[in-house]
């Protein structure tokens, strides 16, 4: 933009992430904090006119419906307000689908909306436990944090933005700012959960759920689906969302991925599910498990191991029930192991965090 806006923003230090490699930068290895299926919330918004500010959050690519028309003109699948914004911007507060997070990484995505697109954006964030104060902001400051500054975007094209430095502190509620109007298909917030964590130490929850901090660290292969979807909560919509990887060959071939638990603590039990996946599941699944204490992160081959899941026979589109083989040892990370290889849609990791 050639003019400057009488919001001021501060300046955050990020690097432009070409459209091409935005899903390798981002999605194994972060999750969308905003994102409907983890249970990001759209508050409130300044304007709504010609399509819903609803559709940012959609976990699914934007569509095109040419021809398609409705009360307000033509139908488009994003977020697209009225012209003539005298405002510096359009908003949408959103509340983020964990208790709080920390970012990494921003996309913007204007597939299909050109002529009528976000000429730019920012981006802010702060940790409240107030939605309605949030919302009685509106698109004054109030206690508004910049998360990424006005940063250009244009027509039907994807943006991604890394942050040289991930945000320091956590966040409960992100508004993205669209200067002065138009539309946008998406909205995506890449990063990790802070969770809170029961204060009984004897709960059992899931130490794997993105939700409760868990992270997909790598895997052997993702040609179909990222690891990322392993730790999402629910069953999916389709075989879209969980992780599958390509069809072997070889002799004794395996495929694996390395989860990092929210939470150091002992297994009690497991869950694999294979839910819509028919005619590619694996032949078995196992779970190893470690306690890890070096640097980095545990590579697949690291020792210390450890089987909590024997290789047990699965089948198609089914929750597959373990008890833990140690249930009395903390770990940090657990290792999904499919036999030889296929697609699975989530795993859940119950336990007791070890305090």
């Amino acid at each position: 933009m050639s003019e400057e806006t009488e919001y001021k923003l501060e300046n955050v230090a990020v690097t432009r992430v070409a459209a091409e490699n935005i899903d390798a930068s981002f999605r194994s290895s972060t999750v969308d904090l905003v994102s409907a299926t983890l249970g990001g919330k759209i508050l409130s918004f300044s304007d709504e006119w010609f399509a819903e500010a609803s559709n940012l959050i959609n976990p699914k690519p934007p569509i095109r419906q040419p021809g398609k028309m409705v009360f307000a003109g033509a139908w488009y699948d994003g977020w697209e307000t009225r012209r003539h914004n005298t405002a510096p911007f359009d908003y949408v507060v959103i509340r983020l689908g964990v208790a709080s997070g920390i970012v990494e990484g921003i996309e913007v995505d204007t597939t299909f909306f050109s002529g009528n697109h976000a000429p730019a954006i920012s981006v802010e964030g702060v940790f409240s436990d107030d939605d309605e104060k949030v919302i009685g902001w509106k698109g004054g400051r109030g206690e508004w944090e910049t998360i990424l500054g006005l940063e250009e975007c244009g027509p039907s094209q994807r943006f991604g933005w890394k942050l040289a430095v991930p945000t320091k502190k956590a966040y409960t509620h992100v508004r993205l700012n669209m200067y002065p109007d138009g539309g946008i298909a998406r909205f995506r917030l890449f990063g990790h959960a802070v969770p809170v964590f029961p204060e009984d130490k004897d709960a059992i929850f899931d130490l794997a759920a993105a939700q409760n901090g868990g992270r997909a660290i790598a895997c052997s292969d993702e040609h179909f689906g990222v690891i990322v979807n392993l730790i999402l909560p629910g069953r999916g919509k389709d075989m879209g969302d969980g992780w599958e990887t390509s069809r072997s060959r070889g002799k004794n071939h395996i495929d694996w991925a390395v989860i990092r638990l929210g939470a150091k603590g002992t297994v009690q039990d497991l869950v694999v599910d294979t839910a819509f996946f028919r005619g590619n599941f694996p032949q078995k699944a196992k779970v190893e498990a470690i306690d890890w204490s070096g640097e980095g992160e545990p590579g697949a081959l690291a020792e210390g191991w450890t089987e909590i899941v024997e290789p047990s026979k699965c089948g198609p589109d089914k929750e597959h029930e373990f008890k833990s083989l140690v249930t009395d040892k903390p770990f940090t990370h657990v290792k999904l192991v499919m036999i030889p290889d296929g697609g699975v849609k989530r795993i859940r990791v119950f336990g007791k965090r070890s305090v």
